[in-house]
């Protein structure tokens, strides 16, 4: 017999201390769904990135509209254990792109599983043409969305309730997000993490895959050039040079002279390039690097302004606060807290 102690307790069975374990904190929950002819890269995206380990509190179940094989694209099937049950189970449901999107509409189970679970509270997330998919149930209509480029004009046809955006990379709408093509995946999860577990944690992942650390989702995921492709690579060249001296004076003409073209060239072709403004990206990148030395360092808010080239704390308060909703010292209690 044990003696009387409470629930959760240290008991004792004849002089022998019991020590009953604590539990550890829950999981978050990740299913991805399969559907036929599903992309092989859109499957493993999601499931490669939130594998559980100990850097990533996730856990993964693949599944399909029945548990079994799925015939996928690209000649290759999957063997799922899970069927729609695990749209219950889940916290975040990802929907794979996959062959033909704008022929067939989805399963009705396979929709009604995902407002239910959109109404239980779980997040949905399509990645390229998994965007039909998460159309089909109705709740991506009124809001913004993308999916692959060469869809995007059958989507808009097809839901045109939908304000379909070609030229992001993805669009996070709160409980429902969307992306572009397979790469754009890989953005949307380390977007994904970046919300749950903060910039080091997504940025670990990002060093883990080989694969760069932010994109914005307001990137441009197709443009047509006019110019030859060295003039991007050399563009490239001039982002990680200045992601190396975000504490340094950048201006455009700075930016423009270390890229080889004038200023107004630079302008206008990195816009083409990424979205945004070289300012635009400069100020965006600095907050970036404040977020991981106030989620990784003691250093204070005026401190930090100078190192990533703010100046005072009062200016890092004040685009904090444009970029991201919040001040530097409640975004730092929130992902310091639990240390």
């Amino acid at each position: 017999m044990t003696d009387g102690g409470g629930a959760g307790d240290a008991g004792q069975v004849r002089g022998l201390r019991i020590l009953v374990p604590v539990s550890l904190p829950r999981l978050h929950r990740v299913a991805v769904l399969v559907s036929e002819g599903a992309k092989p890269l859109d499957v493993g995206i999601p499931a490669q990135v939130f594998t559980t380990r100990a850097s990533m509190p996730y856990e993964v179940r693949v599944c399909g509209a029945t548990p079994g094989l799925v015939t996928g694209g690209d000649g290759l099937s999957y063997a799922v254990a899970h069927g729609l049950d695990a749209l219950a189970w889940a916290d975040i449901v990802f929907v794979p792109g996959y062959r033909h999107p704008d022929r067939d509409d989805p399963p009705r189970p396979v929709v009604d599983a995902l407002i239910e679970a959109h109404a239980r509270g779980a997040r949905l997330a399509a990645i390229s043409t998994g965007a039909f998919t998460l159309a089909a149930t109705g709740l991506l209509d009124g809001r913004r969305a993308t999916t692959h480029w060469h869809y995007t004009r059958a989507l808009a046809a097809r839901h045109p309730q939908i304000q379909v955006d070609e030229n992001v990379l993805f669009v996070d709408e709160g409980s429902v997000l969307t992306s572009a093509g397979a790469a754009s995946g890989i953005d949307l999860c380390l977007h994904i993490l970046r919300g749950d577990l903060g910039v080091a944690a997504s940025n670990h992942a990002a060093r883990r895959l080989v694969a760069a650390p932010y994109r914005s989702g307001g990137q441009a995921q197709y443009v047509p050039r006019s110019v030859p492709e060295p003039l991007g690579e050399r563009f490239g060249a001039t982002r990680e040079w200045a992601l190396r001296r975000l504490g340094e004076p950048l201006t455009l003409d700075v930016l423009a002279r270390q890229a080889g073209v004038s200023a107004r060239t630079f302008s206008r072709r990195f816009v083409e390039e990424t979205g945004y403004t070289p300012m635009q990206w400069v100020m965006r990148a600095r907050i970036d690097l404040a977020r991981e030395l106030l989620e990784r360092s003691q250093r204070s808010v005026e401190q930090i302004a100078a190192d990533v080239g703010l100046g005072t704390g009062a200016n890092l308060r004040l685009h904090f606060q444009r970029i991201l909703g919040t001040t530097p010292s409640d975004y730092r209690r929130t992902f310091t807290q639990g240390e």
